[in-house]
């Protein structure tokens, strides 16, 4: 664990100074230790930045871990800059990376590469692009800033080794600092990962009548035979009286008219529709409203929260899709502010919960800031400086755990079972639901974990009297839960009755709701049109060749494309290996049900929300937006429509696949399942009535489906962890998996053999493997897995993990094993 250093002022100006130094890289210390100058050590002191070499001609920015004057009895490199005047990275930070890096088992280089924004962390390679609106006056710029700043002209873009050639000086972070604040330049990350705003349609007067209303009073006149606009000219007016902008739908809710009334008022260029940005980022500009009053259920687990509480350090509050738990989340928010304490809003997706960031900032205003990794440079140097000034709420994705929060009070993991909380690759590979419990009790602060569908672990938890639970079993306004229904698909193909890939009773379902002026949703687990091209007379398919998987064919380009590597190739007419032209598709992504759904409804407004729609430039929220404002009829997505959406006006959900769900390879595929579908379905009816739900599925007997079906989350969960503890998986053993890859087939398969039997020696029977993974290669790597299945003792655990470690630097030290990649995943997700 982090020690707070001593004080490097109070030793004696004769003592020669040292700096432990953690750099941004996967090394095998925790830190090295650095020589202090004398002329930079009145400002040394644990969690400033320092600039320190590393390797041959290799600059990075470390974080001082502590200070001291032991010498390390080798001749150590001295420091060449400390970039900050204040700790940038605080104590319980450090400890946070420190219980990170032993935990998941990874090195404390790799939590911090993680932890810190790219402008914390410059390297040598690190590349500087200069930013075309600064323009051509350099005139506000020093010398050294001056110099860079025309090199980035004519060059466009150079690297940090670049710029200390072009200044002939060996630090140069400090000068770069100073210009991406002036915004002369940016990081290329940041130019990659920049965050995109929200949109909205928004309405307008035009000129004349903007600049004097006065002149559209014998518009009025004119319009006197059309009613509609005249209804939707009168919405637009009154709207503007009471707020600074007005939103398109918000017109045509009051008025109670078509989108042709707004369309003709624009074309007669009385009104101006036009694209309004609704930064997430941005202070809010609305006026701050109140959260609504509590319904008896919310103030009832707002009592039983605070008396949990009391006793336990963390809480799960269950409760079914719409019952109003952001309402609740909302007054515990408001307590801790009025308490001056600082909250944490875990968020499983950032981009899919524009919703709940509008509502938490109508309430919070500009006391909320949002976190993530798709922020630019300048948003993220502007909320970590506000975490540690002590901003009262951060809205963050799982990176949203390192920022350097003063007075943490709070955790909100909304969402807790969804599997987003946990990060892959690179490492750390850690879960945030878990690292979030131990952040608070840093801090000395409570979580609540929030879910209609909790996790296996977190329910145990519960049940061992670990975690405290509050329930909301009723929707909000004692709404119905929606109406499940299982098609047979066995029976409906015996029948011959289906139309496509639809059952006669979805497409009615979906015909009644769209003519009732509803909308729906339609949910399938696989993007693109087909995942498989196969010759009809060899059996030849499309494989990929990076990997051992079926390319998967997408119309709108008409391409097959690897969903792993990113591999594309055009789509062969004929058969390569026979010639035949019997070439066919089988199976069904999200693109075909959305082509083949417009030959039925050939009225309906269709819209898709998968990976290949949400990619592009404002696509995302476009589509949200659309939906949102009932643009769309129908929405047909991947498991993008399960997060964080609340429409009013859904009255369908429609699910194409459900038994691939069940049928996957993994000890969680029924749990996923459960949640997935029992999310989906609360889509339906969230507001005005009980919505209806239509599941399609070969086998609807399977016991997940028939619990879903009859919501019956307490057998779920008994038979689940029956079947986890017959099997010794979680929360009744721990995991910990490590994969192995190399370009070479054999050399893979032979370490991972070397990797287990050193592993075997020691722990017997608890090791698993090695096997080839069910796909045996990715991005032309081949893989072997290992699985440890370890009971829940504490000196098992730590003795396993210290072998691990052990046990991989060996592998990859033997010879022409050093190009194996290891990953070690615990509690793999």
């Amino acid at each position: 664990m982090y020690r707070p250093p001593p004080r490097s002022r109070g030793l004696p100006s004769t003592v020669k100074r040292f700096a432990d130094i953690i750099l941004p890289l996967a090394l095998p210390k925790r830190s090295y230790t650095y020589a202090v100058p004398d002329e930079l050590a009145p400002g040394i002191q644990a969690g400033v930045r320092a600039e320190v070499p590393f390797g041959k001609n290799r600059l990075y920015s470390g974080v001082v871990e502590r200070v001291h004057s032991e010498a390390p009895g080798y001749r150590v490199k001295p420091i060449l800059a400390v970039l900050d005047e204040i700790p940038v990275v605080t104590g319980r930070q450090l400890q946070l990376w420190d219980w990170l890096a032993d935990y998941y088992c990874c090195t404390l280089g790799e939590v911090m590469n993680a932890a810190l924004p790219g402008h914390l962390k410059l390297a040598s390679e690190t590349k500087l692009v200069f930013h075309a609106g600064f323009g051509d006056d350099f005139s506000g710029l020093d010398n050294d800033e001056y110099l860079l700043a025309e090199a980035l002209y004519l060059q466009q873009e150079i690297t940090i080794d670049d710029a200390r050639k072009i200044l002939n000086k060996k630090t140069v972070v400090p000068v770069v600092q100073r210009l991406l604040a002036k915004g002369v330049l940016s990081l290329r990350e940041d130019l990659q990962e920049k965050f995109r705003p929200k949109t909205a349609l928004a309405l307008r007067l035009a000129e004349p009548y903007r600049s004097d209303p006065e002149l559209l009073r014998p518009v009025f006149d004119e319009l006197e035979k059309a009613g509609r606009q005249v209804e939707a000219l009168l919405a637009f007016l009154h709207l503007s009286r009471e707020r600074a902008f007005v939103r398109r739908q918000e017109v045509l809710d009051k008025a109670g008219v078509g989108e042709s009334a707004i369309r003709i008022l624009v074309k007669k260029e009385i009104l101006k529709l036009y694209e309004r940005k609704v930064s997430r980022m941005a202070g809010f500009e609305d006026e701050l409203v109140e959260a609504g009053a509590l319904s008896d259920q919310q103030r009832r687990a707002l009592t039983a929260i605070h008396a949990a509480f009391r006793e336990k350090d963390t809480v799960l509050l269950h409760g079914v899709t719409g019952s109003g738990k952001t309402r609740v989340y909302l007054e515990l928010m408001r307590e801790v502010l009025l308490q001056g304490g600082q909250v944490l809003y875990l968020l499983p997706e950032i981009a899919l919960t524009t919703q709940i960031i509008h509502r938490l900032q109508r309430v919070f205003g500009a006391d909320v800031v949002v976190y993530h990794s798709k922020i630019n440079y300048n948003e993220r140097v502007e909320v970590w400086r506000a975490a540690a000034a002590g901003k009262p709420v951060s809205l963050a994705a799982r990176s949203g755990l390192f920022l350097p929060f003063q007075n943490l009070q709070l955790i909100i993991v909304d969402e807790e079972h969804d599997p987003s909380f946990k990060q892959y690759d690179p490492a750390p590979r850690y879960n945030a639901r878990d690292t979030a419990v131990y952040l608070a009790s840093l801090y000395g602060a409570k979580v609540l974990l929030g879910t209609a569908t909790p996790a296996l672990e977190t329910y145990y938890n519960v049940r061992q009297n670990k975690y405290g639970l509050v329930e909301m079993p009723g929707r909000f306004g004692g709404l119905q839960l929606p109406d499940i229904r299982f098609v047979d698909l066995r029976e409906q193909h015996k029948t011959k009755q289906m139309q496509s890939i639809f059952s006669p009773a979805l497409l009615d379902a979906l015909k009644l709701a769209l003519s009732n002026g509803e909308q729906a949703i339609l949910f399938q687990n696989r993007r693109g049109y087909s995942p498989i091209l196969e010759c009809q007379l060899c059996g030849w398919t499309a494989q990929c060749r990076h990997c051992d998987v079926s390319l998967t064919y997408h119309k709108h380009s008409h391409r097959l494309r690897c969903h792993y590597c990113g591999y594309q190739q055009e789509t062969p007419a004929a058969c390569p290996a026979c010639g035949s032209g019997k070439v066919g598709l089988l199976g069904f992504g999200t693109e075909k049900i959305e082509d083949e759904l417009k030959l039925f409804l050939p009225d309906a407004r269709i819209g898709r929300l998968d990976l290949d729609t949400a990619g592009t430039k404002n696509s995302l929220t476009a589509i949200l937006n659309a939906f949102e404002e009932k643009r769309l009829d129908v929405l047909v997505g991947t498991q993008m429509v399960t997060k964080g959406l609340d429409f009013d006006n859904v009255g369908v959900v429609g699910v194409l696949g459900a038994d691939q769900l069940v049928r996957f390879p993994d000890f969680r595929a029924g749990e996923r399942a459960y949640q997935l579908l029992t999310q989906v379905a609360g889509r339906a009816g969230r507001k005005h009535k009980q919505g209806r739900v239509l599941v399609q599925a070969w086998n609807p007997a399977h016991p997940v489906l028939q619990e879903v079906l009859r919501g019956d989350f307490t057998g779920f969960m008994a038979r689940e962890l029956n079947e986890r503890q017959q099997f010794q998986y979680p929360p009744f053993f721990r995991l910990i998996h490590i994969r192995l890859q190399h370009k070479d087939e054999k050399t893979a398969l032979l370490a991972a053999e070397f990797l287990a039997t050193g592993l075997r020696k020691s722990m017997g029977k608890r090791v698993l493997g090695p096997v080839q993974p069910h796909i045996p290669r990715i991005r032309n790597y081949y893989g072997q897995e290992i699985l440890l299945k370890l009971e829940k003792s504490a000196a098992v655990i730590q003795s396993a993990k210290a072998l691990v470690r052990q046990a991989t630097d060996v592998v990859t030290a033997q010879l022409g094993w050093g190009q194996v990649r290891v990953a070690v995943d615990v509690d793999p997700a």
